[in-house]
């Protein structure tokens, strides 16, 4: 009875296994290494959600305010420019500080769902 093609193929087979045991291992530690960052950019991703629900909130609520008679029709446009940036900073800064809590929020949620 001949072994040798019986050897070459259990060698071929355990030179396979080895190799998927080699990428398994390389895939479980890239994983590890690109966690926190992952992490990070979840919830900069959170954040920059909830910083943009605050900031069109706001604007929302800006609506509600009637203008006076002292407004300047000809300085409207560079009013608005600055009270939009303005909304944009308090909302940003708003979330950096905890804010509304949604972020934290979204980043639980969205880690319990992506497993």
């Amino acid at each position: 009875m001949d072994l040798s093609g019986l050897t070459s193929i259990y060698t071929d087979y355990m030179k396979t296994q080895s190799d998927n045991d080699r990428l398994e291992k390389m895939k479980a530690d890239w994983k590890e290494k690109n966690k926190g960052s992952d992490d990070e950019q979840l919830m900069d991703a959170c954040k920059q959600f909830e910083s943009y629900f605050v900031e069109q909130m706001f604007k929302e609520m800006m609506k509600t305010v009637p203008e006076t008679d002292y407004s300047f029709k000809a300085t409207g446009t560079m009013v608005d420019y600055y009270k939009d940036n303005m909304i944009q900073e308090i909302a940003s800064m708003s979330t950096e500080s905890g804010g509304l809590g949604l972020a934290q929020m979204l980043y639980e949620q969205m880690k319990i769902n992506n497993g």
